[in-house]
């Protein structure tokens, strides 16, 4: 086994991989651009390795840096984690020349999958079906319209070198064709710098399952199949193990079709061969197709490790290092069902922008098994992908698994950017997942249910007030009675474009009633935990202005600041009290002269000083609190008039 490795990527893969690494005893180097210095992987490793400014193609992809790096460290080995160069024929090849291992896949493999026509090729002759197509070398248009004919309507045009539905175009009419071909090309020669294209028959309810191969360049065994059909563009979006309403007769055929694919080229190590199933008559043992082959470890293999009980990485460092399959094909068996849900920085109701901010708060539920790359004060940055986390859940059927996704959603806690939380939260609950009956379009046939907002319960608006108001905190200040009557205070919160107004009046230290949109909602502390209207808070963190209450995955409010909304108010010439408190100061006096901006009182509410300023050039005609007085809300304190009047 190998002393030490290097890592050649970043994020959750790399530290999943630094796990494993550790766990076997190995030393662990990994490798980082200028905007990772601080990140997890490199936190978690024995030492680290600067590569390059923040771009991928000057840190990430930079191959020779990254070998120089590991023969530095006294590496003996190079795991390339997914991504960036895990499936580089060249990259392995300089890997090698180096007198180091590659964690992976021969070059020659992974160039007999790299092109989908001649990958396709390579699979009829081993025995693997394949779907109804043309994949020869003739690109002429002509010859490309009569292939989609012969087939049969509606067909995909597809980019040969493509990859995350880059490339991709379907055709429903012979008219469309001359188009679509034109624009496919055009998008694949941007993306791959090869605008070369095939040609399938469109299946109509599509499914994609995958099968998790393991070979050591002479014997491959699978790890049987993935249901990966949730998918938005041709990016997954949750996976599950196993494929829902699978016969043992389909998964026995799928299974040797995906070992015959891995044996065919000698392949070493952790892949996945994809194939796309005809669903709209059931799952049936001859209506698979051989789609794909990624030589690499996928995003979504925990949900094999969790119904195998097999580390992956744990095998391809074993196989990497000399040793056999650790495992024959009758050592491996089924055990439950698992489901891996994608957390993303996206604004989902941009149509799933890729988002970027500081994660100020992050938390995962404990029975979940969270993959990720990130911690609370990490940046999401716009270098890379924003995953946050990979989400892992395993139960003994589908249904307690599906629970437990569902519950693990709710109780994961981010603040400080947009994410798809919400949406996997909806997804989750979504009937047709529930009952298995899922294929790629059905994200996009629901998109409008999935992705609405939900509006906040009284109960979430009511504990986002209290938590602006600092009312949440352990010991919470001014929480008791004034003089002579319970202590009132207004709180605004913005929603878009809607302003909030909430009023709350304190009854005791462990008791509040919070008044908005003609409701009261009732919050009480008992033995150390608030409830609101007797169910249990659901926490919040503020930071940056905003409050984000941890209910129906994550709602966020911007705290309305009222001293900046009362200088807004320009036509006024009444200073008012913008929160009750202690007026601490008046620094002006009847007949002073006053500028923009200049500071006027100082008062005194949730243990903090806030100056109230003049927001014009004036006069101070009256003077109408006393400083060492109590305010409420609205209090009129200072009447301004104009410079020139009496």
């Amino acid at each position: 086994m190998f002393d030490s490795v290097l890592i050649a990527n970043r994020g959750e893969i790399a530290c999943r991989v630094i796990a494993t690494a550790r766990a076997m005893g190995m030393r662990t180097v990994a490798v980082h651009s200028d905007a990772d210095a601080g990140a997890r992987h490199v936190a978690m490793a024995d030492r680290a390795v600067r590569i390059g400014p923040p771009p991928p193609a000057e840190s990430y992809l930079r191959g020779d840096a990254i070998i120089e790096a590991a023969l530095a460290t006294g590496c003996g080995a190079i795991h390339p984690g997914y991504g960036f160069l895990s499936e580089n024929p060249d990259f392995v090849e300089a890997v090698e020349a180096a007198g180091l291992t590659f964690v992976g896949p021969s070059a020659e493999a992974i160039r007999a999958m790299g092109l989908k026509d001649a990958a396709k090729a390579a699979m009829e002759a081993a025995g693997v079906p394949v779907v109804p197509g043309y994949h020869g070398e003739s690109q002429d248009d002509a010859h490309l319209s009569g292939a989609a004919e012969a087939i049969g309507y509606p067909v995909l045009i597809k980019a040969v070198a493509g990859g995350g539905g880059k490339g991709m175009r379907r055709v429903d009419r012979p008219e469309d064709f001359a188009a679509a071909l034109a624009s496919a090309r055009a998008e694949a020669e941007g993306a791959f710098a090869n605008p070369a294209v095939l040609i399938e028959k469109f299946v109509a309810k599509p499914r994609h399952i995958e099968v998790q191969v393991f070979g050591d360049g002479a014997r491959a065994v699978h790890l049987f199949e993935r249901d990966c059909s949730l998918q938005r563009r041709h990016q997954k979006v949750i996976e599950e193990a196993p494929a829902p309403g699978m016969t043992e007769e389909m998964r026995h055929a799928m299974g040797e079709a995906a070992v015959r694919a891995a044996e065919a080229i000698g392949y070493r190590g952790a892949g996945t061969v994809e194939f796309i199933v005809d669903a709209s008559d059931g799952l049936r043992p001859d209506r698979f197709y051989f789609m794909e082959m990624n030589t690499r470890l996928q995003v979504e293999h925990p949900v094999t490790e969790a119904v195998t009980g097999v580390d992956l990485v744990e095998w391809q460092f074993r196989v990497a290092a000399g040793e056999a399959l650790p495992a024959r094909q009758e050592d491996l068996a089924l055990s439950g069902h698992a489901f891996e849900a994608r957390l993303y920085a996206e604004d989902v109701g941009k149509g799933f922008l890729p988002a970027t901010g500081r994660l100020a708060h992050l938390a995962f539920p404990a029975a979940a098994r969270a993959d990720t790359g990130v911690r609370a004060g990490d940046a999401i940055t716009p270098h890379y992908d924003p995953m946050i986390a990979k989400l892992i859940v395993h139960g003994p059927t589908r249904d307690v698994a599906l629970g437990k996704l569902r519950r693990a959603l709710d109780e994961t806690q981010v603040a400080g950017t947009v994410t798809n939380l919400a949406f996997l939260g909806a997804l989750a609950r979504h009937a047709g997942f529930a009952a298995g009956d899922v294929d790629t379009g059905l994200i996009d046939r629901d998109r409008a249910a999935l992705v609405a907002a939900p509006e906040p319960a009284p109960e979430t608006v009511a504990e986002a007030a209290l938590a602006a108001a600092g009312l949440l905190e352990a010991r919470a200040p001014e929480t008791g009675f004034t003089l002579w009557a319970p202590l009132r205070r207004r709180v605004a919160l913005g929603r878009g474009e809607a302003e909030i107004e909430v009023r709350i009046r304190a009854e005791g230290p462990d008791a509040h009633v919070v008044e908005l949109d003609g409701r009261e909602v009732r919050a009480a502390r008992r033995d150390g935990r608030w409830r609101l209207d007797g169910r249990p808070a659901a926490g919040a963190h503020m930071g940056d202005g905003v409050v984000t209450v941890f209910a129906d995955h994550g709602q966020s409010f911007a705290i309305v600041d009222p001293l900046e909304r009362g200088a807004a108010a320009h036509g006024a010439d009444v200073i008012e009290a913008p929160m009750p408190g202690l007026l601490r100061e008046v620094l002006v006096a009847p007949g002073d002269r006053v500028a923009e901006g200049q500071r006027l009182a100082v008062l005194e509410a949730m243990k903090m000083e806030h100056a109230l300023t003049a927001w014009r050039d004036g006069v101070v005609a009256e003077v109408l609190a006393a400083p060492g007085g109590q305010v409420e809300a609205g209090a009129a304190l200072i009447r301004l008039e104009e410079a020139g009047d009496g």
